[in-house]
């Protein structure tokens, strides 16, 4: 089965005009008020910043707390600034790549968009990397200049960045310049190689191109709705999808507010929320989950919440139901994507989350809903050929937001893009509307006696119990079977085991098939996971075969 998202709006973020009613400024060049950038030779992407400071000089651009720091002309001035001083002092050429090791900081911006501002190449990598991690990247990348902020200049200076020349970030934003307009570039130029987070191997470089942005950010200003309309709270790494929803709200010229010193507290959630509310966020489920708690976020700071935008890892039908309990269904958007499609294949709308019929209710939060505009989602068989509605297959993607490819990898470019189709290596089904529901990733498929065994059916049914805070399974190995399925789980009150297996046990028993069911279960103080919060499933199938320490220094890496 496939299916299409609707077509892009009319209205678009690369259009020359917009609606929020303010006249151009000067300074920044001439601003078009007919056609559509592209039709102008203007593909560079920083031409939304430039746009927004021309029409909205004097908006809050770039928040920290409850201070501005800069409006949309003195962002628009600043990265132009730092991206001439990127050309003229570090010898950059556009096309070249700058890594970008930085936390939070309100300086992400300006040097985002101070990179595309000279036509170069950004690479954002999570601040949590180790520095043998970020030094690998800057390689495969053969990035000239690795821009990072103080905490990490130490370690990486260390560990040494080859021919890469390391800018600490403030020295860098001190630089002053002209300002003017943004370099010209070709629509299939790149502009962000977006790092998979290899939870099975070396990452690769998923080359997102300026078309690629633009069409995110049409897409993103058609589904989210009013949403882009918020100020945008970044409490999700910039280097990950809140980095790139963030262009939607430079599009509509809203402020990027930081939580003061970049830490995420009940003291700076509520002061960036006071002060700017209501927002918009983007999170990943672990964090959601903790904004649960109201010790984090107070019921009474709940309207300062506009849209939660959330998505990264796989969200659970039992959190979910919590999260749409305590923020209520017309706060929430889901955006279903991967590094080579960031957020873009599939959208739970605000409307999705709530309904009368109680079991199409459930479904549709067990899914990602459905296809995003400009968007073609197809299900099929390892052959590529369609498969009947209601009936699971591999996700394959077409549309504008697709990678270009790997950088420096054509033979895993060629596997993953074969047929003109990005296939995902997520196995899903469409139901008749055109809802997606995932299933797993086809490479944690377990078969047992050739019966296929999907982990999140029976993760789904582990944290139904009220002793499993996290659960993570795992195929292992079995002369007789093939393979058996491996319950990690992690107790919701720290509490002993016993007895506690046989429970689990009697548990999925009542609820699934009996060749489903976790043949071992093994107690862990916390799962592994990667630095965006996913569950690093190949460390659990290195663990099977010898107890796990429940304070195994590997676990526990949470975002």
């Amino acid at each position: 089965m496939t299916v299409t998202g609707p077509a892009t709006a009319a209205r678009t973020a690369a259009e020359g005009g917009t609606a929020m009613g303010r006249a151009p400024a000067a300074g920044l060049g001439a601003v078009p008020r007919a056609g559509t950038y592209a039709a102008a030779g203007r593909t560079n992407v920083a031409y939304l910043l430039h746009r927004a400071a021309a029409e909205a000089p004097d908006a809050p651009a770039v928040c920290e707390g409850a201070d501005v720091l800069r409006d949309y002309r003195g962002l628009a001035e600043r990265a132009a600034a730092i991206g001439g001083a990127l050309l003229r002092a570090y010898g950059l050429r556009p096309g070249d790549r700058v890594a970008l090791a930085m936390r939070n900081t309100p300086f992400y911006p300006e040097v985002l968009f101070g990179v595309w501002w000279a036509g170069l190449v950004a690479v954002p990598m999570n601040a949590r990397l180790h520095p043998r991690e970020f030094a690998q990247l800057v390689e495969d990348c053969g990035a000239r200049v690795c821009v990072a902020t103080g905490e990490l200049t130490g370690p990486l200076g260390g560990q040494g960045l080859g021919p890469a020349v390391l800018v600490d970030v403030d020295e860098l934003c001190g630089t002053a310049g002209r300002p003017g307009p943004p370099a010209g570039v070709a629509d299939d130029a790149p502009a962000w190689l977006f790092y998979t987070s290899g939870t099975t191997g070396r990452p690769k470089g998923a080359t997102l191109t300026h078309r690629n942005l633009r069409a995110a950010t049409d897409s993103a200003l058609a589904d989210i709705g009013d949403g882009v309309e918020a100020s945008m709270l970044h409490i999700a790494p910039m280097s990950h999808a809140g980095g790139l929803f963030g262009l939607a709200h430079v599009a509509r010229a809203r402020a990027q507010v930081f939580p003061r010193g970049g830490a995420v507290t009940a003291d700076t959630l509520e002061e960036a929320l006071r002060a700017f509310g209501p927002v918009a966020f983007f999170a990943v489920p672990t964090i959601l989950r903790r904004l649960l708690d109201p010790a984090l976020l107070p019921d009474g700071l709940v309207p300062r919440v506009h849209r939660i935008l959330y998505g990264g890892a796989p969200m659970y039908r039992e959190d979910l139901e919590r999260v749409v309990a305590r923020f209520g269904a017309g706060r929430l958007w889901q955006g279903y994507g991967q590094g080579e499609s960031p957020g873009t294949i599939t959208h739970l709308r605000p409307e999705d989350h709530a309904g009368d019929d109680p079991e199409a209710l459930g479904r549709r939060l067990a899914g990602v809903g459905r296809a995003r505009t400009g968007v073609e989602v197809r299900v099929a068989d390892p052959d590529g050929r369609e498969v009947p509605t209601g009936t699971t297959g591999e996700v394959l993607v077409r549309g504008a937001t697709v990678m270009s490819g790997y950088w420096n990898a054509p033979e895993a470019t060629a596997r993953t893009l074969r047929g003109g189709w990005l296939h995902t290596g997520d196995l899903g089904r469409l139901d008749a509307d055109g809802f997606l529901t995932l299933v797993d990733r086809a490479k944690d498929l377990v078969i047992s006696g050739g019966s296929n065994i999907y982990p999140r059916e029976v993760e789904e049914v582990l944290l139904r119990h009220p002793a499993v805070a996290e659960a993570a399974v795992v195929g292992a190995p079995d002369p007789e079977w093939g393979e058996l399925p491996v319950a990690f789980v992690v107790r919701a009150d720290g509490g002993g085991t016993a007895g506690l297996e046989a429970a689990l046990e009697a548990h999925c028993l009542g609820r699934m098939a009996r060749y489903k069911r976790p043949r071992r279960f093994l107690f862990v103080a916390a799962l592994p996971k990667n630095s965006y919060g996913k569950v690093l499933k190949t460390e659990l199938r290195g663990l099977i075969g010898r107890p796990p320490e429940a304070d195994n220094p590997r676990a526990g890496t949470a975002i």
